[in-house]
């Protein structure tokens, strides 16, 4: 009996022990559930803040497109009584008294202007930067016009002459176009190519289209993607041109596009799928102690 009244005693403490750690282990759980309240309740208004910043800053994406677009046009307006003067060498205009009586000899020369026939240039200089290295093309003469009906009458006959020939240099003139319509234009780089090696006539429209005409009609491109996508469907060795991607693209592109639904734990656009207090509330202990709850 003695033994047996040891044993007992031994059971009896060793249940003891075991009530006391699991009393313990309760305690831990519970403080684990109390901070696991505590992040989702914080997850949750980063969330909140994390799609209203989105929001703002798609708005505010949207608003730069817009004003970008009202930049361009206001500054194409700007230079409206502008022309720009290709192929002209580095110094020519040394021996002149003026950058702009050396221009209006050249135009005189190059376009055979009648004397009495009055250009009313009010400035003429080099385009900004420093002079290109020997072999590398000359810097373009920026010329502004008192008056935008003289200015037309010039580039027009300029392209009636296709440019002239100055000392042995070939002139073109063209258009002052903002930087952002200049580099829409140069994208029809290589389309232009291949249609002029196939003798196909075009014309490069305000501000960036591609007028061509094809022997079954005239076609315009407003983007040099739809014209290389077109073009290859007819057969043309051109590689198709991918559309640049905006800023505003990229960024939907982003992970943090797909936001949470509040409260349906749904991220839009995109297919359903759980929320982070859910994605938590998964490793809860189920069917515990209330105690432990």
């Amino acid at each position: 009996m003695a033994e047996y009244n040891i044993l007992l005693q031994e059971l009896r403490a060793f249940r003891q022990e075991n009530n006391e750690k699991l009393e313990s282990i309760k305690e831990d759980i519970a403080k684990v559930n109390n901070r696991m309240e505590e992040a989702e309740g914080r997850i949750e208004k980063a969330e909140e803040r994390i799609q209203t910043m989105e929001d703002v800053m798609v708005e505010l994406m949207q608003v730069h497109v817009k004003l970008t677009d009202k930049l361009t046009d206001l500054e194409s307006r700007e230079r409206r009584e502008n022309i720009r003067i290709y192929g002209v060498p580095e110094t020519s205009e040394r021996d002149s008294p003026s950058m702009s009586a050396f221009v209006e000899t050249l135009l005189r020369e190059g376009l055979k202007l009648e004397g009495a026939e009055n250009i009313n240039i009010e400035r003429a200089h080099r385009s900004l930067g420093p002079p290109p290295p020997n072999g590398a093309s000359p810097r373009s003469i920026l010329v502004k016009f008192l008056s935008f009906k003289t200015k037309e009458q010039i580039l027009r006959k300029a392209w009636q002459q296709k440019g002239f020939t100055w000392k042995g240099k070939q002139i073109s003139l063209d258009n002052d176009y903002p930087p952002l319509i200049l580099k829409k234009r140069r994208e029809y780089a290589a389309i232009r190519r291949i249609l002029k090696d196939k003798q196909i006539q075009f014309q490069t429209l305000f501000p960036a289209r591609l007028k061509v005409k094809y022997a079954d009609g005239v076609k315009i491109y407003n983007t040099a993607t739809e014209a290389s996508e077109d073009m290859s469907e007819r057969g043309f060795p051109v590689e198709v041109i991918k559309p640049p991607e905006s800023v505003l693209e990229r960024y939907k592109q982003l992970n943090t596009w797909n936001r949470v639904t509040r409260g349906t734990g749904r991220t839009a656009p995109g297919p359903p799928g759980p929320s982070y207090k859910e994605k938590l509330r998964a490793f809860r202990r189920t069917g515990a102690d209330p105690a432990v709850e």
